[in-house]
C-alpha cells in the first residue's frame, strides 16, 4: 500500500470522490501543511494554524497509480483559485499536493505542469511540497458524505463530484459492495 495527501477544498467533498475509486483502501480526512500542533476543526477554520483541510488516500499501486490519483485530483476542483473553492473561502481551502516520497514530487510538479503545457488550466496555484505531518480530522469528519447524504451542503457539493468521478472514471470505479 501506498499514500497520497490532497487538498482541494472541503475534505468531505474530496473523500467522498476518491472513495469511489478501486484501488483506493481508505480514505481519511486531516489536516496538513501547517504550524500548530495536532489543530482541531476550528482551529483549522480560524486560518490561524496554517493548515489545509486534506484527505490522506492508502491505494494499492498495482491497482490504481498515483497518476490516475492525480488526475482525479485536478479534475474535482479548481487548481487555479487561491484559497478558495466554490463557497469555502480561506488557505484551509487551498488547492495542495503533500507529496510523500520524492517521486510523488516529481510526479505531481510534472503532472501539472503538463496540465498547464496543454491548455488544460491556466494559472495553476496548487502548492506541492513534501509532507511533512498528517493530523487525523475529528471522528465526525470522516465518511461525512457518506453518513450524511441528505445534507445540503453534501448534495450541492459533493454529490457533483461523486458523480463527476463515477461518469468520467468509470474504469476505476470501485464495485458495489
Amino acid at each position: 500500500m501506498e499514500r497520497a495527501t490532497f487538498g482541494g477544498g472541503c475534505f468531505w467533498c474530496i473523500e467522498a470522490a476518491f472513495e469511489e475509486l478501486e484501488g483506493v483502501e481508505s480514505v481519511t480526512s486531516g489536516y496538513a501543511g501547517g504550524h500548530t500542533e495536532d489543530p482541531g476543526y476550528r482551529e483549522v477554520c480560524s486560518g490561524q494554524t496554517g493548515h489545509a483541510e486534506v484527505v490522506q488516500i492508502e491505494y494499492d499501486p498495482d491497482q490504481i497509480a498515483y497518476e490516475d490519483l492525480l488526475e482525479v485530483f485536478f479534475t474535482i476542483h479548481d487548481p487555479t483559485t487561491k484559497d478558495r473553492q466554490g463557497p469555502d473561502v480561506g488557505s484551509q481551502y487551498r488547492s495542495a499536493i503533500y507529496a510523500h516520497s520524492d517521486a510523488q514530487l516529481e510526479t505531481a510538479e510534472a503532472f501539472a505542469a503538463e496540465l498547464e503545457q496543454e491548455g488544460v488550466y491556466d494559472g495553476i496555484v496548487t502548492e506541492i511540497e513534501p509532507l511533512d505531518t498528517f493530523y487525523e480530522a475529528e471522528e465526525y469528519h470522516q465518511n461525512y458524505f457518506e453518513k450524511n447524504p441528505t445534507d445540503a451542503y453534501c448534495r450541492m457539493h459533493a454529490a457533483p463530484k461523486v458523480e463527476k468521478v463515477r461518469e468520467k472514471f468509470a474504469e476505476n470505479a470501485a464495485a458495489d459492495d
